[in-house]
């Protein structure tokens, strides 16, 4: 009897190959390093990949349909999102609720329509909808952190600083994808990540994280490097040269 169950557990398996296939991702992007100038309007950046047997599996194709979603993170930082009430003719802020270690770039960039290719739960943990970003444990309590975090990448979304596109991935072939993204003229510098998600029949079959950089150059970087090592020297400077723009004009003014 034993030996029988043996016999239909090896048939099965050789039936159903198509579930026991893993995935590995080859993938590269178009450059390593963005650099900012005084003439930065943005930079277009290429992300392509293909999807392959894993490796000593044996096998020298592996069945799709695929998904693919590229999720490009920016450099974290603090942010505090404020609400704004009108009282008697002014307005104040009345409530806050901060976020620490919120990405100050956000975007996404898919094969197609985000809640088809996989369900809500497994985009949320893995971070890939927006509004998961809101949904991180917060001493505000979770139905305020929500809210105001909304707003903020709402906010953030009209700066270019959050986005996502459902037909930003295209497939070449059934296997090899390529994606584009534009960073935007404002993208803060900083260590960048993207991380790509394999989706097949709604579950992440591979993954794979790739960094780049943005860096200031030249002048630039000069002074944001002297604003934030020596803030002091800094605002004296800007004063000085404030006050000596100031009298020059009033000199050439005059003549």
């Amino acid at each position: 009897m034993t030996k029988f169950l043996v016999i239909i557990g090896f048939c099965l398996a050789l039936l159903t190959p198509a579930a026991a296939q893993n995935a590995r991702l080859v993938s590269t992007l178009s450059n390593d390093t963005i650099e900012i100038t005084s003439s930065f309007d943005g930079e277009r950046m290429t992300f392509f990949g293909n999807i392959a047997p894993e490796a000593g599996s044996g096998q020298r194709f592996i069945e799709g349909p695929f998904h693919v979603i590229v999720v490009i993170l920016g450099p974290t930082q603090d942010l505090v999102a404020r609400q704004m009430t009108h009282n008697f003719g002014i307005w104040l802020n009345t409530d806050e609720v901060a976020f620490p270690r919120f990405p100050s770039y956000f975007h996404v960039l898919a094969s197609g329509r985000l809640r088809e290719i996989s369900d809500a739960t497994t985009l949320t943990s893995n971070f890939i909808l927006p509004e998961a970003h809101a949904m991180v444990p917060n001493p505000a309590g979770w139905w305020k952190t929500l809210v105001f975090g909304r707003e903020l990448i709402r906010l953030m979304t009209e700066e270019n600083l959050f986005g996502v596109q459902e037909n930003g991935v295209n497939f070449l072939s059934d296997t090899f994808y390529s994606a584009q993204l534009i960073l935007p003229s404002n993208a803060p510098p900083g260590p960048y990540i993207a991380q790509t998600y394999v989706f097949r029949n709604g579950e992440i079959i591979a993954r794979k994280s790739e960094g780049f950089a943005v860096r200031k150059i030249g002048f630039e970087r000069f002074l944001a490097q002297s604003a934030t090592q020596y803030p002091l020297i800094y605002g004296i400077c800007c004063v000085i040269l404030a006050l000596f723009t100031g009298w020059l004009g009033g000199v050439l003014f005059r003549r």
